[in-house]
Formats: C-alpha cells, structure tokens, sequence
C-alpha cells in the first residue's frame, strides 16, 4: 500500500499544528489525521471521536508499526514543506520517534 498524497491544511494553536488528509494508491483517503507539538516533539494523531464517556477512540489507524511511522514520515515531511511555503522560518520538524532514537544513541 502506498501513500500517494498527503494534503495539509495549517493551523496555528498550541498544540494543534495542522489538520491532514492521506490518500492510498490514489484510491482510498483518510481524512482529520493531526499534527500535534507535543513535549518531546512532532507526532500525527490518528481520526478519533470522542464518546460520551469522555473518551477517544481512533476511527482509523494502522495496525503495524512500521506503517505508523510510514503514515507519520510522509505527513511530517508535507507538513515541513507547506510551513516552508508558509515562510516559517527555521521550520524544521523533528518527530517524536526521532528524538526516541537520539536519546538512545
């Protein structure tokens, strides 16, 4: 399965960077993934919705990791390139799964 377009749309909140939309082998589109600055760093939060408990629940979302960081790779990259285009100065996105490996090189 590929990942042939990652469309993002900005946002400028705390935490809450970017809203994105993935699509698979131009044929399959998964929409309301996020970009979250977190503590430690970027990540992509999978489509949830919220129960009436309170909790959240992940609508789609992949079932191996190697295809989490496929999916959080591709969206982080565009993300970068659309800040880049946004004029964002120093607008280097470092993943959380990257700051994991740094610290324990």
């Amino acid at each position: 399965m590929e990942i042939t377009e990652v469309r993002i749309s900005l946002r400028n909140e705390e935490k809450l960077k970017a809203f994105a939309s993935i699509t698979f082998d131009d044929s399959f589109v998964v929409r309301g993934l996020k970009v979250i600055n977190g503590s430690d760093g970027y990540f992509v939060s999978m489509p949830s919705r919220k129960h009436k408990d309170g909790t959240y629940h992940d609508i789609a979302h992949p079932i191996t990791n190697e295809m989490r960081k496929r999916i959080e790779d591709k969206v982080l990259d565009a993300f970068e390139q659309e800040l880049n285009k946004a004029g964002v100065a120093d607008a280097r996105v470092v993943p959380v799964h990257q700051n994991t490996m740094e610290a324990e090189v």
